[in-house]
């Protein structure tokens, strides 16, 4: 039987951009993972209830105005910090660095690309030491750390254990305008594509890109940017997410859930998606793949292949490919959103026009007229 999807390359197949940022001379900062989200909210009782209450995140600190929020197997202040603001947004993508002298490349690396930056021995968010915030080329808040507040890891604290349980922060998820361009951009400062989605023309939709050995920690999704399309927290097992869904229903929240249960084609992870109060978007994620080899080969998924965002063929609900959270510049201020020029996903695969198939090639079954995904 003929399989043809998806294709394997050896390298990074994506399209060099037409417009490319810079590639400093300045050594990159050392990424070791996504670390935590800083997110803006605008009630900070109704989120905390969301997050600690409904989907178990652990408090690690809270006042009045800011709540620190981390994993059960993280041992790091925080993965998540939720502060109270007028507009709902994201105000920090943080990665950890593997070194203190890794903030003075990212100095460099940003200074170099004449970009904001802004360096805080104190850091900018409590249990996190010296830090440094840039406004990235693709306008994107960025912030790189080191030095950080030990807490307690608890893994083996089964007692606190919940069915739906949150083991780690695994990936986020920006939005931007010209995905080649933003691809080569996050090249230069060392992350690999593990994965991308294109057509045939070369037409770049969406890139996977990984410091840690997983399929990635964050991805670049192309349309109207910048913008933060979702945070992801990871389980243990598919069962896990399984009970998110039944205490969502249980408490009479299932309209929280706007996508799946389901799995993906891209990363092969188990996934559902939720919106927070404030419309935030994050995902519960499980069981993808080991990336770590030097050779880990490019997986590239055509547009038009319904299995490429659910592996099971499930519609993607419009919303999830128009709506997303605002982004803040360092004053805080909303960044500005840039229309994608480039064809959209949306409307090459669910649009008046689009399609998307299961069998390439089969005329008579194989595929789906995009309005009745």
């Amino acid at each position: 039987m003929q399989i043809p999807e998806p294709t394997v390359t050896g390298t990074d197949p994506i399209p060099a951009p037409a417009n490319p940022i810079p590639t400093p001379s300045a050594t990159p900062p050392d990424v070791v993972r996504c670390a935590y989200l800083e997110l803006v909210v605008t009630d900070l009782s109704a989120s905390r209830a969301f997050y600690v209450d409904v989907l178990g995140l652990v408090v690690t600190e809270e006042d009045e105005h800011h709540i620190s929020l981390r994993s059960f197997e993280e041992f790091i202040h925080h993965n998540l910090v939720l502060r109270e603001g007028p507009v709902a947004a994201a105000a920090a993508f943080a990665y950890r660095v593997r070194t203190p002298e890794d903030l003075d490349r990212a100095v460099e690396f940003y200074t170099e690309l004449g970009c904001r930056v802004e360096r805080r021995p104190g850091g900018f968010t409590k249990g996190v030491g010296d830090s440094v915030r840039v406004e990235d080329p693709l306008g994107f808040p960025y912030e790189f750390f080191h030095d950080v507040e030990h807490v307690e890891r608890l893994a083996w604290r089964y007692d606190l254990y919940t069915p739906g349980a949150i083991v780690r922060l695994d990936h986020f998820n920006q939005v931007t305008p010209d995905v080649p361009r933003a691809v080569k951009y996050m090249e230069d400062l060392g992350f690999r594509v593990t994965e991308d989605i294109q057509d045939e023309a070369g037409t770049t939709y969406a890139a996977w890109m990984r410091r840690k050995a997983t399929v990635h920690d964050t991805a670049m999704t192309g349309g109207d940017g910048p913008r933060l399309h979702h945070i992801a927290f990871s389980t243990h097992e598919k069962h896990n997410i399984i009970a998110i869904c039944d205490k969502l229903g249980a408490l009479r929240m299932s309209d929280v859930i706007e996508r799946g249960p389901g799995r993906h084609g891209v990363s092969n992870a188990f996934y559902l998606y939720l919106r927070d109060p404030d419309g935030h978007r994050v995902e519960i994620y499980t069981q993808d793949y080991y990336t770590g080899d030097p050779d880990n080969p490019v997986v590239t998924w055509d547009v038009h292949d319904n299995q490429r965002r659910d592996w099971w063929g499930n519609p993607v609900v419009p919303s999830w490919y128009t709506e997303a959270s605002l982004v803040l510049d360092l004053d805080g201020n909303p960044q500005p959103v840039v229309a994608r020029t480039d064809e959209s996903e949306m409307e090459v695969t669910i649009g008046a026009d689009g399609f998307s198939y299961t069998r390439k090639d089969d005329e008579q079954r194989g595929f789906k007229l995009g309005n009745t995904l």
